[in-house]
């Protein structure tokens, strides 16, 4: 099992909708029963609280489970998720750094990835350009434009994980 975790500041906004968005990408891609999607915050702040309303709202209006969007809970990142992750997607440049300085030392630095370095449209920017401003303080426009930046990073991630799938079982 592949298994990948987004991450935000407070796992409400960014992150969630991303782990929504690329469990579906990788359900149509037929690789759902091969990746394992979740997320996560790089704080507590919000540790326990659902979903933002606006990014359930978001998801429902593009046809996502409602039950499923609606029990979703917020928690912390865990430094020993490292270990069993395989890619670990910051949203925005912050998160990134925070990523890295809790894998310190570790090879699993190599893991954490921007989400939008797979956008093609942002993969050629700097770091500090590639991220997904925190939606929570706007309104639903907001929302709407980390939702599309998310779609289109979705194709490259998909790509990504079926190469590596592809080399873990000894094709190419």
């Amino acid at each position: 099992m592949y298994r990948i975790i987004t991450v935000c500041t407070g796992n409400i906004c960014r992150s969630p909708m991303a782990q929504f968005c690329l469990a579906r990408a990788f359900e149509e891609a037929g690789l759902g029963s091969e990746v394992s999607v979740d997320s996560a915050g790089v704080t507590a702040w919000e540790a326990g609280n659902p979903m933002d309303p606006r990014a359930v709202e978001e998801l429902l209006a593009h046809g996502y489970d409602a039950e499923q969007a609606r029990r979703f809970r917020a928690r912390e990142f865990q430094e020993e998720w490292f270990e069993d992750r395989d890619l670990v997607l910051a949203m925005d440049f912050g998160h990134l750094r925070r990523l890295r300085e809790l894998a310190a030392e570790r090879p699993d630095r190599d893991k954490i990835r921007l989400i939008r370095s797979f956008d093609p449209a942002a993969a050629d920017l700097p770091p500090e350009e590639q991220g997904i401003e925190d939606p929570w303080y706007g309104d639903m426009t907001d929302f709407d434009s980390s939702y599309a930046m998310i779609q289109a990073s979705l194709p490259g991630v998909v790509q990504h994980v079926r190469t590596a799938l592809g080399a873990a079982s000894g094709q190419s």
